[in-house]
């Protein structure tokens, strides 16, 4: 366990940097500019089915592949965050080792061990 982490793989790295860059204020103010300059062009543009498109197509694009780094993001920190706990769970003495790794329990699995879990802790 005293192994150093390894370097982060590119797109690791990539995502952590947009994940903290899109997260920024300055980042919304940029997005919002964006848009109150599109929506100034609207006439010099004769609200054109092109100007429309300028704007849709660059929200679109966006959003699709945020979409994928979101999830990839929230993945990674969820299997830190599970990482955690189940070493605070393997430390802990009173804790049950039942319950590591528990998001790989099926529903029924994990109704089950809920139920005991409740029990458990009704008797204390």
């Amino acid at each position: 366990m005293e192994d150093k982490p390894k370097k982060p793989a590119d797109f690791d790295r990539f995502g952590r940097y947009v994940e903290h860059a899109v997260g920024s204020p300055i980042t919304f103010a940029i997005a919002a500019l964006t848009i109150i300059v599109w929506a100034i062009t609207g006439p010099l543009f004769g609200w054109s089915d092109t100007w429309q498109l300028v704007i849709n197509t660059g929200t679109s694009v966006i959003t699709f592949l945020m979409v994928f780094l979101i999830q990839s993001t929230q993945s990674r920190d969820t299997r830190a965050l599970h990482l955690k706990l189940d070493e605070l769970i393997r430390v802990n003495k009173e804790a049950s080792n039942a319950v590591v790794e528990a998001e790989e329990l099926s529903e029924k699995q994990m109704q089950r061990l809920k139920e005991a879990v409740v029990q458990s802790a009704d008797r204390k």
